[in-house]
C-alpha cells in the first residue's frame, strides 16, 4: 500500500510523498479514534507530560541495573537497523525508559516497533500513521500539543506510542492480544498480535 496524503488534512504538505520517495513501508491499519471521557484524556496527557524525556535516573536502581544487562544483549542485534553505536544507544534507552514508565515490557515495545515501522524513523502509513511506533496523528490532538509533526521525534513518538499501548492495555484488562489488536484497529483478529509475539522472540531477553 502506498502512503496516501494525509499531510494534507492534518497541515503537513508533502511529507506522504517524501515518504513515497524513500520507500518507506506502509504499516497496519492504525489506532481508531474513539470518544474518550475528559478524566481519561487528561490522565493521558499527563501521562505524557509527566514522563518528560528518558532519564534513567527517574528509574528504580533496578531497572536501571537491568537495562545495563538489556542494553548490552540488544545493541549487537540493532546494529543491522541502527549501525551508529550512539544511535543504538539513544534509541534502546528511549524504548527502555518510556516502557518502563507505563509498566510495558520493553520487549513488547521492540516487536510493535518492528511490524509497524521496521525500525523507520520517518515511516508513513496509507491511514497517516506516523513514525517508529505508527501513532495516528489524532493523538497530538487529543493529548498533546496538536501538531502531528511532532511524532516524528524519537521521544515523542515512543512516548505516545507506549502510553497509548498502555491505555489499550487497560481497556482491556491486561489481556495483550486484545490490546495489541486494539493498537492496530484490528481488535479480535490474530495476524498483528502474532505478528508482534513473532518479533518479541527475536528481541527476547531474560531481563526485560
Amino acid at each position: 500500500m502506498r502512503p496516501s496524503g494525509w499531510t494534507r488534512r492534518d497541515g503537513l504538505f508533502g511529507l506522504a510523498s517524501l515518504g513515497l520517495s524513500m520507500g518507506w513501508p506502509s504499516a497496519h491499519a492504525g489506532q481508531l479514534e474513539e470518544p474518550l471521557a475528559d478524566s481519561v484524556r487528561g490522565a493521558l496527557r499527563l501521562s505524557i507530560e509527566s514522563a518528560g524525556p528518558p532519564n534513567h535516573e527517574l528509574l528504580p536502581k533496578a531497572s536501571q541495573d537491568r537495562y545495563a544487562r538489556w542494553e548490552r544483549d540488544l545493541a549487537p542485534r540493532l546494529a543491522p537497523r541502527k549501525n551508529h553505536p550512539l544511535e543504538r544507544e539513544e534509541f534502546l534507552r528511549t524504548i527502555w525508559y518510556y516502557a518502563v514508565r507505563q509498566g510495558l515490557d520493553p520487549t513488547m515495545v521492540m516487536g510493535v516497533v518492528q511490524v509497524e515501522s521496521a525500525f523507520r524513523k520517518y515511516a508513513i502509513s496509507s491511514v497517516g500513521a506516523i513514525g517508529y511506533m505508527q501513532v495516528m496523528p489524532f493523538w497530538a490532538r487529543l493529548i498533546g500539543n496538536g501538531d502531528p509533526g511532532m511524532l516524528f521525534q524519537l521521544n515523542a513518538n515512543i512516548s505516545f506510542g507506549c502510553t497509548i499501548l498502555r491505555h489499550y492495555l487497560d481497556r482491556e484488562r491486561g489481556d495483550t492480544f486484545l490490546a495489541l489488536g486494539r493498537y492496530n484497529g484490528s481488535r479480535g483478529r490474530a495476524p498483528y498480535p502474532n505478528s508482534v509475539y513473532a518479533a518479541m522472540r527475536r528481541w527476547a531477553h531474560p531481563d526485560a
